[in-house]
């Protein structure tokens, strides 16, 4: 077998590097070698970020790769980007193509899958392009806003650091604080006198029992007795004062007679009267009543 030459063997050495640099390269950017995938175009006003090899995504799931970006000169500065899609995927028509850029700057493209009733995008086909937002550009849409904002709260930071450094703020703060000290107290007095209310309830049950005994045997003995002969016999009690009453309000008998006949009331204050002044003259002259004699002294 003859034997190739130095330069030869040395000149396939370079090829065979070459290539395998080549397809390193290709793999390392994430491109498929020998790649049977679908191409679609892709037609952007702005690939700001994207690059050769950026991930395609559908629904979250890597289905492909951009495989080109070329720059249409001549329909408006248009940018076409070649992309590579899984073969097995179909996509469907009305489906677009957006770049977004994550927190962490890396750049894919996101297909926004269209309905699949209203057919399949043909391998070859153009596929609208544009920017999404996602969080940066949110963020980006909100610098705007945050600079006008910033006057305000300049303003607003000033007015409480002026409200911060007032003395009755720190008063308030000391009211507060006592007020905590005072409601601790009173939440401890509570339950210490929960705690003697739990102790004395048993007593408390056992007297309110026999208060509901006393009241149910006060019942009882209001239920045996016998309201009719009573109310009977106060009924009777009356009418015996109604008579009596009656009596000393007529003319018959020694009391009626003593406080309705004036003549009787004379004639008992005359004799009171005149055994008065007897009782008087006995006591001045006893002898006139009483002769009394020791020998028997005869009467004249």
């Amino acid at each position: 077998m003859k034997r190739f030459s130095k330069e030869i063997q040395i000149a396939l050495v370079a090829v065979v590097g070459i290539i395998v640099l080549y397809f390193g390269l290709q793999f390392l950017k994430g491109m498929t070698l020998f790649s049977t995938d679908n191409r679609y175009y892709v037609k952007f006003q702005d690939v700001t970020g994207l690059s050769v090899a950026s991930p395609i995504f559908a629904n979250g799931y890597r289905v492909g790769v951009v495989e080109g970006i070329d720059f249409d000169y001549s329909n408006t500065g248009e940018i076409v980007a070649t992309i590579g899609v899984d073969k097995d995927m179909q996509v469907p028509k009305g489906s677009r193509a957006e770049i977004s850029t994550d927190l962490m700057g890396n750049v894919k493209v996101q297909l926004v899958l269209g309905n699949v009733t209203d057919g399949m995008v043909a391998p070859g086909d153009t596929i609208s392009g544009g920017h999404q937002l996602g969080a940066m550009g949110k963020a980006a849409d909100m610098i705007p806003t945050i600079q006008q904002m910033l006057p305000k709260l300049d303003s607003i930071l000033a007015s409480v650091n002026t409200l911060l450094a007032d003395p009755a703020i720190a008063s308030s703060l000391h009211n507060v604080d006592q007020i905590t000290a005072n409601l601790n107290r009173t939440s401890q007095d509570l339950s210490q006198l929960t705690a003697q209310l739990n102790r004395q309830m048993p007593q408390m049950l056992k007297n309110a029992d026999g208060v509901l005994a006393n009241t149910n045997q006060i019942t009882k003995n209001l239920n045996e007795l016998d309201l009719a002969a009573t109310m009977n016999s106060v009924n009777t009690t009356l009418k015996n004062v109604e008579q009596m009453t009656a009596t000393l309000n007529s003319k018959e008998g020694t009391l009626g007679l003593l406080m309705r006949d004036p003549g009787l009331y004379n004639n008992l204050n005359s004799t009171m009267m005149h055994a008065d002044s007897l009782m008087i003259d006995l006591k001045s002259h006893p002898k006139r009543y009483v002769h009394f004699s020791v020998f028997g002294k005869k009467d004249k």
